[in-house]
């Protein structure tokens, strides 16, 4: 079997925001999709062990900002590499407050979503947040960074902690 099949698969670019109290996170992901459109909900996969997935399960609340192709690399590597218990991930970062106080991420942003969590679903090593969306804008007419780019132009990597993270002897390209 060669999972690497899933990276065939249509994923965007996203930092995701949620709060803790007045404590601020984010991360990036490729795993935000819209459910429904009436109510309008999406969906967002956070690993267990990030800090933002203990900041949704506590608030119950989360955004996504959907990247632009042009969003430099360090960028995405300063949400994606490095852990909020470690670094304030929001220095030197424009963002604002939403209207349910998470973190809406504005540098390199073409569009954010504000949601509000109304279903989880466990699935291992992630959950599934769904959320009702509560607020929504879009920022810019550039063009949105697909996962596919961001490994084939801009040759990002995968965190062990993304849910399309497939290990190299998992893959299916060793024979």
């Amino acid at each position: 079997m060669n999972l690497n099949a899933l990276h065939k698969l249509g994923y965007g670019m996203y930092i995701v925001g949620s709060r803790k109290g007045k404590k601020l996170n984010g991360q990036v992901a490729n795993t935000v999709f819209q459910i429904t459109s009436e109510p309008p909900t999406v969906a967002v996969s956070i690993n267990k062990s990030n800090l933002t997935h203990e900041y949704i399960m506590a608030s119950q609340v989360f955004t996504a900002a959907v990247l632009c192709q042009a969003t430099p690399l360090p960028y995405i590597g300063g949400f994606g590499f490095k852990s909020g218990r470690d670094v304030n991930k929001l220095e030197g970062v424009k963002y604002k407050l939403g209207v349910t106080r998470a973190p809406i991420f504005l540098d390199h942003a073409t569009a954010y979503l504000e949601a509000e969590v109304i279903s989880d679903v466990d699935v291992g090593t992630h959950t599934i947040f769904i959320g009702r969306i509560v607020a929504a804008e879009v920022l810019t007419e550039e063009t949105c960074m697909t996962y596919e780019y961001y490994h084939q132009v801009k040759r990002g990597t995968t965190p062990k902690t993304a849910p399309s993270y497939i290990a190299k002897e998992k893959g299916g390209d060793n024979k």
